[in-house]
C-alpha cells in the first residue's frame, strides 16, 4: 500500500481572530489597571493594522520583532498582531535594563522593537528602529485576512530567567506555538464563558500572555495588572467579578498575607506554577479560596502544560500527613513523555529531569548562535526530580544549584521547604559561598527578617541531617530578583559578600559591613 505522509498544515491565525471577532465583536477582551479596555473587534482592528504595517516595513515570515510593551491592553494586540504578520515575536520584558536589552535583542537578531514613545530615545541608542505603537493607525473596518504561517517557520522567541547565567533565547516554530495553546486549552480545569474574567498579574511576555491566547479563544476577559498592587486587587475580588486568578506562589503569598482572614469562595480556580508551592502557602490559599488551587509545570523550553495536578488532587496530596519533600507538579499533559536520568547518589535517588513534547521549543540561542535540541527530541530541563509511585513528577531542585560541600551533595530547594513555615522573616533563600575548608558554605538568606528568626530556622532542621543545615545566615531586606520576580541564588550570594565579611575555616562567621 502506497502512503504519503501529509504536508504540515500553515497556521492561520489571521483567520482565527477574525472568527473571534465575529463571534465576540463589542464583548471586552482586556481590561488594564489604568482602566482601559479592549474589546474582541478593537483587538482584530488593531493587531491586523499592525500586522500590515510590519509587512509595510518589510519584514519577512520569520524574521525576529521585539515587542517592549508593560501590562496593558497594549500589550494585548500588540502581541497578537506581531503573531498575524508572520513575524517571529520576541517579547522583551518591560523592565529590562538597557544591558539586558541589548544582550537579548543581539542574542535574537531583532532590528524592530514594537513599542511606547517613551523608551523609543533608548532603543535607538541600541541602533534598535522603534515602531511606535501610536504610530499604527486603527482603520474602522478590519483588514484584509493575512495569509497563514508556514508551520516550520520561527514564531516566538522567549528568554530564559537567568538564574543561572546570561538569558538564553528559546525558538519555537509556528506549529509547536500553535499546538502549545490547543494543549493548554484542552488541560483548562473549565471552559470560559463569555466574559468570564481572569486577573493576570505577572509580566505578559511569559505565562500571562499564554493564559490570554487561551483565554480570549472562548470569548472570556482578561484582567491585566501591572504586579500586585493590593488596593486594585481587593475591590476586583471583594466585587466578586473574578473567575479565576494567575497566581505564581511569590504573587500568591503577598495575595494571601495581605487579604489575610478574608475569603473568596467565588473564584473558580486559582492557577499556580513557576515556583514551588509549600504547604503553609497552599493552607492560606485553601482557607482563602477553598480547595481551588491548580499546579502546573512549564518552561521557558517547553511551555505549559508539561504537568498538570488538578484542584482536587492538589488539596490531597497538600494536605496529606506526611509531605514527601519537594514539590509535586502533577502527572504529563497529553502527548508529553518525561524520564528521569543521572541519579545524584543512593541516598539521593532523585536525577535531573528530561522531557519530549510535541510543543516543545526547536532549540535554544545563546552568545554561539542557535543549537537544536537532540535528535531524539529528549531536552535536559535542567531540574532536579523523580516519578512517585502514583505516577506524579516532584520537582526537588536544579542542577546547577546543587552544593558541594563538605564531600557532600546538597539540595537547596529541601532546606528551603523546611524554613517556609519559619513566621520571623520573609521569604528564605539558601545559597552557599564558596570557602577552601568547605568547598561551599551552605548558607541561608533571610528578606525583612525579626529577631529570632535564626533559632527558629534552627529549629524547623533539627530533623534534617547534619551535613544539610546551613552554617552561615544573613538577613537582607529584599532578596535580590529577576524581572520575571524569581530569586536568583547566585545573585543572592554576591551580594550577601557586598553587604557582609566571611571569615573561612572549620567554624566559619559572617559580619555585616
Amino acid at each position: 500500500m502506497n502512503f504519503t505522509a501529509p504536508t504540515i498544515t500553515p497556521v492561520a491565525w489571521s483567520a482565527q481572530l477574525n472568527v473571534l471577532s465575529q463571534r465576540f465583536g463589542q464583548h471586552i477582551a482586556a481590561i488594564d489597571g489604568h482602566g482601559n479596555s479592549l474589546n474582541y473587534a478593537e483587538l482584530n482592528r488593531r493587531a491586523h493594522a499592525l500586522a500590515a504595517h510590519l509587512q509595510e516595513l518589510g519584514i519577512q515570515e520569520g524574521e525576529p520583532v521585539g515587542t517592549l510593551v508593560p501590562n496593558s491592553t497594549d500589550a494585548v494586540w500588540v502581541s497578537y498582531g506581531v503573531r498575524l504578520s508572520g513575524a517571529c515575536e520576541t517579547p522583551l520584558s518591560w523592565g529590562y535594563t538597557t544591558d539586558e536589552l541589548q544582550w537579548c535583542a543581539q542574542l535574537a537578531k531583532v532590528k524592530f522593537v514594537v513599542s511606547l514613545e517613551q523608551r523609543e530615545s533608548e532603543l535607538q541608542a541600541l541602533d534598535l528602529s522603534c515602531v511606535r505603537t501610536t504610530s499604527i493607525a486603527t482603520p474602522s473596518q478590519a483588514e484584509q485576512p493575512l495569509p497563514p504561517c508556514s508551520a516550520s517557520a520561527p514564531a516566538r522567541i522567549l528568554f530564559t530567567s537567568g538564574t543561572t547565567g546570561k538569558p538564553k533565547g528559546v525558538l519555537y516554530t509556528q506549529q509547536a506555538r500553535w499546538t502549545g495553546e490547543q494543549l493548554l486549552k484542552a488541560s483548562l480545569p473549565f471552559v470560559p464563558s463569555l466574559g468570564q474574567r481572569i486577573l493576570l498579574m505577572t509580566p505578559f511576555v511569559h505565562g500571562a500572555s499564554l493564559l490570554t491566547f487561551a483565554w480570549l479563544d472562548h470569548g472570556g476577559t482578561i484582567v491585566l495588572h501591572d504586579g500586585v498592587d493590593i488596593a486594585k486587587i481587593k475591590p476586583l475580588l471583594d466585587e466578586k467579578s473574578l473567575d479565576a486568578i494567575f497566581a505564581p506562589p511569590t504573587v500568591l503569598a503577598k495575595i494571601t498575607a495581605a487579604l489575610a482572614g478574608a475569603t473568596y469562595p467565588e473564584v473558580r480556580c486559582v492557577f499556580t506554577g513557576t515556583q514551588p508551592l509549600t504547604p503553609a502557602l497552599y493552607k492560606r490559599a485553601c482557607a482563602m479560596f477553598g480547595p481551588k488551587v491548580r499546579i502546573t509545570y512549564g518552561k521557558s523550553e517547553c511551555i505549559n502544560p508539561i504537568t498538570v495536578l488538578e484542584p482536587n488532587a492538589s488539596h490531597d496530596y497538600l494536605t496529606a500527613e506526611d509531605i514527601p519533600a519537594g514539590a509535586c507538579v502533577g502527572w504529563p499533559a497529553s502527548g508529553v513523555e518525561i524520564k528521569i536520568q543521572e541519579a545524584l547518589s543512593e541516598d539521593e535517588p532523585h536525577g535531573e529531569i528530561l522531557l519530549r513534547a510535541p510543543h516543545m521549543s526547536a532549540g535554544l540561542i545563546d552568545a554561539n548562535g542557535f543549537k537544536p535540541h537532540e535528535p531524539d527530541g529528549w531536552h535536559n530541563t535542567g531540574d532536579l526530580g523523580y516519578v512517585d509511585a502514583a505516577g506524579r513528577l516532584v520537582l526537588t531542585g536544579r542542577v546547577a544549584d546543587v552544593i558541594k560541600t563538605g564531600g557532600y551533595r546538597v539540595n537547596p530547594d529541601e532546606i528551603e521547604v523546611a524554613l517556609a513555615a519559619n513566621t520571623l522573616c520573609g521569604q528564605i533563600c539558601v545559597t552557599s559561598l564558596a570557602s577552601d575548608y568547605w568547598g561551599e558554605i551552605i548558607t541561608a538568606v533571610a528578606e525583612g527578617a525579626q529577631a529570632g528568626w535564626e533559632e527558629q530556622c534552627l529549629q524547623l532542621l533539627e530533623a534534617m541531617s547534619k551535613h544539610k543545615r546551613p552554617r552561615l545566615f544573613a538577613a537582607l531586606d529584599a532578596l535580590p530578583r529577576n524581572p520575571q520576580g524569581k530569586i536568583s541564588r547566585k545573585q543572592v550570594a554576591r551580594t550577601v559578600l557586598e553587604t557582609h565579611t566571611l571569615l573561612d575555616g572549620p567554624y566559619p562567621t559572617l559580619t555585616s559591613l
